[in-house]
Order: C-alpha cells, then structure tokens, then sequence
C-alpha cells in the first residue's frame, strides 16, 4: 500500500539569499498529485526488505528511502525541472509478489504522465516491479522495441527460487519476457566472480546477458566498456537503469544488504553513468536504487553517495 508522503523530511539549511542558484532539495520537493502535475521527476520509495529476507540478507532496508531523503534534502539543487515526492510503497502482510505488481502500476501511472520515476529501495526486489511498470508503459503508448536492463551489481539476480525475492527480479523479468514473447536484453556491470556460483554463470550465459567482472572496470578500461554499453544500447526503445548499491566497495557503501570486498569505485561508477546518459537522452525512462540498508551505514556515508547519485541520474533531466 501506499503511504502518505511525509514532507517533513524535506528539511534543511535555508541560505540568506533566496535567489533560486541558493536552493537546495528539500526547497524544490513537492508532494505529488495523483491528477497530474507539469513532468518532472518523481521520488518514489519501497520501504521493503521482504526480498532481503527471504533471500537471507541483512534486513533493515524498509528503513532506506526515507534515510535517503534526508540526505538528498539539505543537498544544493543544480537542475532546471520540478521535484514530486510520490510517498512510499510498503508491502501488506509481507506480500512482496502483490507490491511488484502494486509498485509496477503506480510506475506505469508516473510515466503515462510524463515523469522520469527515480526509485528508492528498498531490497533489490524492486527492480521487477520498475521493468514491469515501464514495458506496460510502452505497451499501452504503442511504442515497439526491445527494453535494455542496465544493472550495476555485484550480483546477477538471476535466481530460481520458490518465491520472488530480492535475488531473483532479473530472472522474473526473463520469464516475462519468454512468456510474452518480447527480447530479455539484459546487462550487468559489477559482478562479482566470488558471489555467483558457476550455476548463475551458466544461467546468465543462457539467457545471452552482457556483463563485465568488477575486475574489469577500471578507468584504463573506459574505451572496451563504452563500447559494450554503446553496442547494447543501440538498439533500445527505451531503458531502464539499477544500481545496487552493493556494487561499490564496503568502504564507500556499507550500509548495504552484503558488503562487497571489493566492489567498483565510485569514479568509474559515475563516469559509466554520464556515459549512458550520453548515450540514452530521452531513452532513459526510470532508475532505481537498491539495497540501502541504514542499519549499517556508518556515518551516513552510504547514504550520501546514494544522494550523490540520484543528483547525476536527474543531470539535465
């Protein structure tokens, strides 16, 4: 269910110059009106954690969009648009399969009225319910071809298991793919060699998925990654972009669901980032970011470079 937005987290330093160069977030953020508003982006957060459970992490993740929202609040604003705070999704009785289907409806309302939806996690179960607003999204508007999955992770999240959880919404998103008949064009920037056993390489060799080792991004690496993303890219209707928050190194993020030993560094994540968006423009329709966990943040670090990102997914939005 959706909960109310709470604007009392949109609070911060207010500067004596009020001219709008002096702004900062928590001055631009609006509640979001469910009859439409003038496109802008639209926060929306899933205080759940149910999928880090099921999948035996560390639970405490419900507790991250609204962390994050603090940290984004006293943050300088540098952009043009408009700012909604569409509330928070929270499962009901731990039902984790109806708040995809509920997360994908509400994402689908957000892009029918023109906003980029930036999500705030949450466990990384909420990648299956952004994919799924947005390809019916694109349905219902008549737009044709194939949706490029762009997730930094050190994890594939190709999972088979009993019931959905926060290791397998890349997996859904491929069965709702056969089963529609539509392309599963995924790729996955970050894994981790020592995180997925030779059962999820295999799987992910099956399933044709483009993805590079955290090994294998480093900066002297730019021109072989570029051109993987530039080559995916291409033929994309539209995209949809994830971070995993576990994609970085324990010591930039650790306040996450697992700790990674050794991870991406926060520069070449970025670079990639300005990169896509180069690449994209108005093809990138969504983001999300997973797997904050301010249980184990220390000094709120974790939190601020989610901040940070969130402030380059919306550059020149």
């Amino acid at each position: 269910m959706r909960e109310p937005v709470a604007m009392s987290l949109w609070t911060g330093r207010v500067d004596e110059d009020s001219a709008r160069s002096a702004r900062r977030w928590h001055q631009q953020v609006f509640p979001w009106d469910t009859k439409g508003q003038a496109a802008g982006v639209a926060l929306l957060g899933l205080a759940c954690d149910q999928g880090v459970r099921r999948n035996q992490g560390r639970v405490g993740a419900a507790a991250g969009p609204d962390a994050i929202r603090r940290a984004l609040a006293n943050q300088a604003w540098h952009e043009q648009g408009s700012v909604y705070d569409v509330g928070n999704l929270r499962a009901d009785q731990n039902d984790l399969e109806a708040l995809q289907l509920e997360q994908a409806a509400l994402v689908k309302k957000l892009l029918d009225q023109g906003h980029f939806p930036l999500l705030l996690g949450g466990g990384h179960e909420i990648a299956y319910g952004s994919f799924l607003g947005l390809v019916r999204h694109l349905s219902s508007s008549g737009e044709e071809g194939p949706v490029g999955i762009i997730n930094f992770d050190a994890h594939f999240d190709l999972r088979r298991a009993a019931a959905p959880n926060s290791g397998t919404p890349f997996l859904q998103m491929a069965d709702y793919c056969q089963n529609h008949e539509i392309p599963f064009h995924y790729c996955c920037l970050g894994i981790s060699e020592l995180a997925n056993t030779t059962a999820l390489f295999d799987q992910a060799a099956q399933l044709d998925v483009r993805y590079r080792l955290d090994r294998e991004l480093n900066s002297w690496q730019f021109p072989q990654i570029e051109q993987l993303l530039s080559e995916f890219i291409a033929p994309c209707k539209a995209i949809y972009l994830s971070i995993d928050l576990d994609v970085l190194p324990a010591a930039t993020a650790p306040g996450v669901s697992a700790p990674a030993a050794r991870g991406v560094e926060l520069p070449v994540l970025e670079h990639l980032l300005a990169f896509i968006r180069t690449q994209t423009e108005e093809r990138l329709r969504l983001a999300d970011i997973a797997e904050y966990n301010p249980e184990y943040d220390i000094d709120g670090r974790t939190a601020k470079v989610a901040a940070r990102l969130c402030h380059q997914l919306i550059r020149g939005y």
